[in-house]
């Protein structure tokens, strides 16, 4: 049985009458199976990955189609119950980390607020989760980066912040937009290992996406194309 099913999916822009901007769309992705979603710039894959998560952009909505996740449909689940699920069952690594941080709030609080809002640790243990979590994605000084704002760390750092935030609460679906382009080959190829022996652990599914065949190579148990 598939954990995630995408049945002919279309998203529009400015309503049902509006601009298509994903259209039939169709893929799914079994327990512990990494997917690979390709394609060329502008082609949907961020939009498409955004409609599971509940995040698309105002004006943007999802006009056909279904998503099941694990035979729960997403599309008609509440706000409530989608925000259960994000953070605990489904987690996301945005490509743009800096914009998807919070600017105000410590990263180290920001890596374990999932923990904590899914009773998963306590402060304490959160926190204590998440400092270990920061040394395993490559961060140096992990207790003193914790204590830092977004704005006192590189783009690269931030990245492996926002890694971080979505590796630990060992989520069922791991959907990772880009989730390298901002760090060096050293650092890629340790995140995506850690990436890899996380989902392989606590038996993750992951959908990701990227335009590098390398990593498609190395990660991917199977590939999706979109095109157009």
């Amino acid at each position: 049985m598939s954990l995630l099913q995408i049945s002919d999916l279309a998203i529009r822009a400015g309503g049902a009458e509006g601009l298509s901007l994903v259209d039939g769309v169709t893929l799914d992705i079994a327990p512990g199976e990494v997917v690979a979603l390709v394609g060329e710039s502008g082609s949907g894959k961020s939009l498409t990955a955004l409609s599971v998560m509940g995040l698309l952009a105002e004006g943007l909505q999802v006009t056909g189609g279904q998503i099941l996740f694990d035979g729960t449909d997403l599309l008609s689940l509440p706000a409530d119950g989608l925000r259960r699920l994000r953070g605990q069952d489904l987690a996301m690594i945005f490509q743009e980390p800096v914009s998807s941080l919070n600017p105000l709030a410590p990263v180290g609080d920001q890596v374990a607020e999932s923990l904590i809002v899914h009773g998963k640790a306590g402060p304490a243990e959160a926190r204590a989760q998440a400092v270990e979590m920061l040394r395993r994605v490559g961060i140096p000084e992990p207790e003193r980066r914790a204590r830092q704002l977004p704005a006192e760390l590189s783009g690269g750092m931030c990245q492996r912040v926002m890694i971080a935030a979505a590796l630990i609460s060992r989520p069922r679906l791991l959907i990772a937009d880009e989730p390298t382009t901002a760090l060096d080959v050293t650092i890629q190829a340790q995140i995506l290992s850690l990436m890899s022996e996380l989902a392989a652990e606590a038996g993750t599914s992951v959908l990701l996406i990227t335009h590098d065949m390398g990593v498609v190579a190395e990660l991917a148990d199977r590939v999706c194309v979109m095109y157009g």
